[in-house]
């Protein structure tokens, strides 16, 4: 039976709560397992977590991209005894690369305190038996090109000589629900995204406006399921035209066709909160990014966002473009939302980009009169 060590990060600081952090975690770690067909068995020890499976390799990738767990290692499992946890560290160098012009250091963690040997000696007897057996510089430093690393618990010792990242944060579910609009684009699943990292299960909401986006948009919702793991995303698609096309169209009968984008982007928000409210979900999640197009204005922001139901978040609002692009790379969306592109109908052609909330009511208050004569 091979074993996998997990190690989570900011879970370690939750005090009291941990034990329900833990908890979760270990949840969607058995989801992600399941989802690929992958057999083993999880627990947690101390403020580790191991999976014991048959496929280790197997796992390794889709268990990188567990929220909560900041990295992970394959390890060996050796008798607690200095002799036979030297020797596996140094056949894990040989395996690793280690030789001439090759770094290494050894990390050792005691964290049975009988054990003969202090971490320091630990480290230092690897240490030399791997420059003795196979060469290579030894660097103490996070530099270096290899680090093995020995964990002495109570029942046994454990050696490991590869480390795979994980991208950290809370388990999904542990901080509750939030309603995401997700379109074609790049922005809103990177949002999204960054949302399910701080722990909460995405409700994706999608506006069609054409196919094409559409398709996008379920395809971005896909990519992000390869992160949620016990949390299911299930998308909501509604018509764009119909939440939003009766309101633009009297807009252009009062000749504020300017203030398209606002109304618009308010139109689709409160559809969110109603749907959020239906799903008991907390806030909604927009891809906005502060000054990138003329509807993310600051003031306009406070306007889209003046006397909605829900919280509105936009976790992306510090970031510039190059940041957005990068993580959508990194997470699997970019070359989806760049497949094709389609401009909307209902775009001004100098949308207002610095609006007032006096201006909203007043414009809203003509809306609601004409609504009112045609009735």
């Amino acid at each position: 039976m091979g074993m996998i060590l997990l190690r989570y990060g900011e879970i370690a600081l939750k005090g009291r709560n941990r034990v329900q952090f833990v908890r979760r975690l270990r949840r969607n770690i058995r989801a992600c397992l399941k989802a690929y067909n992958l057999e083993g068995t999880v627990q947690s020890v101390g403020q580790r977590i191991y999976v014991y499976t048959e496929q280790v390799q197997d796992a390794l990738e889709p268990l990188s991209r567990v929220f909560g767990l900041v990295s992970l290692s394959p390890v060996s499992e050796v008798a607690r005894d200095i002799d036979a946890i030297v020797e596996e560290c140094v056949r894990q160098a040989r395996e690793a690369g280690v030789g001439p012009g090759v770094s290494y250091r050894v990390r050792a963690r005691r964290a049975d305190k009988t054990f003969p040997h202090t971490s320091p000696e630990i480290g230092r007897l690897a240490g030399e038996a791997i420059w003795r057996e196979v060469g290579g510089e030894v660097d103490l430093s996070k530099e270096a090109d290899v680090t093995l690393g020995v964990e002495v618990r109570r029942e046994a010792a454990f050696v490991y000589g590869h480390v795979v990242a994980a991208p950290g944060g809370l388990p999904v579910g542990v901080e509750g629900r939030v309603v995401a609009l997700i379109s074609g684009g790049i922005d809103s699943p990177v949002a999204a995204w960054l949302m399910m990292k701080r722990g909460c299960g995405i409700i994706p909401v999608h506006f069609s406006a054409n196919e094409s986006e559409t398709q996008k948009a379920l395809d971005n919702i896909e990519a992000l399921g390869r992160y949620s793991y016990g949390w299911n995303l299930r998308p909501t698609i509604l018509d764009h035209h119909e939440a939003v096309g009766p309101t633009l169209e009297k807009l252009r009968m009062l000749g504020e066709e300017r203030w398209n984008c606002i109304f618009c982007k308010r139109a689709l928000l409160l559809k969110a909160c109603e749907i959020a409210s239906d799903f008991q979900a907390h806030a909604v999640v927009m891809g906005d990014s502060l000054g990138q197009v003329a509807s993310q204005t600051l003031p306009n922001i406070e306007v889209i966002s003046y006397n909605m139901p829900k919280p509105i978040l936009r976790p992306l609002i510090g970031f510039d473009k190059t940041e957005v692009v990068a993580l959508a790379r990194r997470i699997g969306t970019f070359d989806i939302s760049t497949r094709s592109e389609s401009s909307c109908p209902f775009l001004p052609a100098h949308p207002i980009t610095r609006a007032s909330v006096e201006k909203l009511i007043e414009i809203a208050r003509r809306l609601d009169e004409m609504e009112l004569h045609d009735a």
